[in-house]
């Protein structure tokens, strides 16, 4: 036995532990150290793989559907503008110059800025109230956002909207990793995220049909497309006020066996002896300062700049190949097609291998090759298959990037905060790729393309020293084992809580 963790009343269990093949003894619960309201539930049960494998699926069952329809809502009105600005919105509002870059900036600022503070309050006030809650608002937001009349005003309702949806993204991810196993989560995330590439597919479709509401009401379509996808995420929002729960140990929808699984199961999946739950200063200063938080941000930057910039631009980017407004919109539907698809096989792959770097790696090459065919002087055909290529990879890449660093948080608010700044300053690069494409670089966009480019090679520099790092890191912790049983050093439940992810029985994901 490597480590033991030492209390009074004890009683060992030997437990499951990624990467360290040790057993760890642990304690008899006391009520200091309960974890997930495991002291209201009754002792987790014994169950085969089969019940684990039909509990799981339950669990996706409910939560699953709402959340992928809340983010395909979410990611739909934050990129219905790109479909917008071909429906007449740059020349109703006169948007001459880089006001329409400037309008796209001003939505991911406050989108940034308010990622970490909605995070951290998440579990205050509860996420079946918090997360509907925001939807519902920015869903009005977006209905409103088709009656503005002048160019102050959609600047303001786009600031608006970045300040509503800030809590959506790092809020639900942080809410699943409260659920499942880290080596289960980038399948959710991947079915979650899966709603951003089918609102790609969806937004052209949409803009498509209702190209034709055009005058409609003394409307443009523009217009009708703010105001009728609103109104939609004002419906999604209401819906999943009666559909979401909060935690594993709340859950009505599943037997209080059931229950006691899921907390028991959560808790020693990264930990012998569970996490830390309450919130303590140290724990915003932990996150901050961990190496791994900062490097993992330009990981975030590398994948999600082209993603922005392919997801607003690639109906103006088509229609430079001289398609019409109507075909330029329906040719944007095919790449996200391809690209849910491929997302889905990436994420299963993914959580059965227990690694995440191989995938961003492939992401990130598809995305080189895609911007590298478009920058080029080639043939349309080529183009067009260039964008499927940069699609898929981003929108497959990223699931990974964000359960990388999830996996390899330990303790709920120093994970809440990580991830809450991984994607709050990554979104920054949001406001980059609304910049880097210009009306005067039509049709081949050779600035905004080279500058997709050189994120792509940050990639290609910060994931291999991040799997390097980790496993140096491994390595060392393995050897701190050995010396620990060969010296009888022993850890009380507190002081492994208290480490959390600096645990000596932690092991990081790869």
């Amino acid at each position: 036995m490597a480590i033991t963790a030492v209390d009074n009343d004890a009683r060992s269990a030997s437990l499951e532990k990624t990467g360290v093949e040790e057993a760890i003894e642990v304690v008899s619960v006391k009520p200091d150290l309960a974890y997930g309201g495991e002291d209201e539930l009754p002792p987790p049960p014994d169950l085969s793989e089969a019940q684990v494998k039909a509990l799981y699926r339950k669990i996706d069952m409910r939560l699953m559907p709402i959340l992928t329809l809340m983010y395909l809502c979410s990611f739909l009105d934050r990129g219905n503008i790109g479909n917008a600005k071909l429906q007449g919105l740059t020349t109703q509002l006169h948007l001459t110059g880089n006001k329409y870059n400037i309008a796209l900036t001003m939505y991911f600022i406050p989108y940034c800025l308010f990622e970490c503070p909605a995070n951290m309050v998440l579990k205050k006030f509860r996420p079946s109230r918090w997360l509907p809650g925001i939807t519902l608002l920015w869903g009005v937001i977006m209905t409103l956002m088709g009656l503005v009349k002048t160019y102050p005003q959609l600047v303001g309702t786009r600031v608006c909207l970045g300040v509503a949806e800030a809590g959506l993204f790092p809020g639900v991810v942080y809410y699943l990793t409260l659920w499942y196993p880290r080596h289960m989560i980038q399948y959710r995330v991947g079915l979650f995220f899966g709603g951003a590439t089918l609102a790609g597919a969806f937004s052209g479709l949409l803009a498509f049909g209702i190209s034709f509401m055009s005058g409609t009401a003394g409307m443009l379509g523009w217009s009708w497309i703010f105001i009728i996808e609103g109104l939609a995420t004002v419906a999604v929002g209401v819906l999943a006020f009666f559909l979401l729960v909060d935690f594993p140990h709340t859950a009505k929808f599943l037997t209080p066996e059931e229950r006691a699984y899921i907390v028991h199961r959560k808790k020693y999946d990264n930990s012998s002896v569970g996490e830390e739950e309450h919130f303590e200063m140290r724990h915003i200063w932990e996150a901050v300062l961990d190496w791994q938080v900062w490097v993992h941000i330009l990981t975030y930057m590398s994948i999600i700049t082209p993603l922005y910039g392919i997801s607003l631009f690639l109906p103006s980017i088509i229609n430079g190949f001289g398609y019409s407004t109507p075909i330029s919109q329906l040719l944007t539907v095919p790449p996200y097609v391809f690209a849910t698809g491929t997302l889905l096989v990436w994420a299963i792959w993914s959580d059965k291998i227990k690694k995440r770097y191989p995938f961003i790696l492939a992401g990130l090459t598809f995305i080189l090759v895609g911007f590298a065919i478009n920058i080029s002087d080639v043939p349309i055909g080529a183009k067009y298959f260039g964008t499927f290529l940069v699609v898929a990879g981003a929108y497959a890449g990223f699931p990974g990037v964000v359960a990388w660093l999830g996996n390899n948080l330990a303790g709920h608010y120093k994970r809440g905060v990580g991830m809450a700044l991984h994607i709050g300053i990554g979104n920054f690069a949001g406001a980059i790729a609304s910049n880097i494409y210009r009306s005067q670089d039509a049709p081949r966009y050779i600035l905004g393309h080279g500058i997709e480019l050189m994120f792509v090679g940050i990639g290609f520099i910060t994931v291999p020293l991040t799997v390097l790092a980790y496993k140096r890191i491994n390595a060392r912790r393995d050897a701190l084992v050995r010396e620990a049983n060969e010296k009888g050093i022993t850890y009380t439940p507190t002081e492994l809580r208290r480490m959390g992810d600096r645990a000596p029985d932690f092991r990081y994901t790869l």
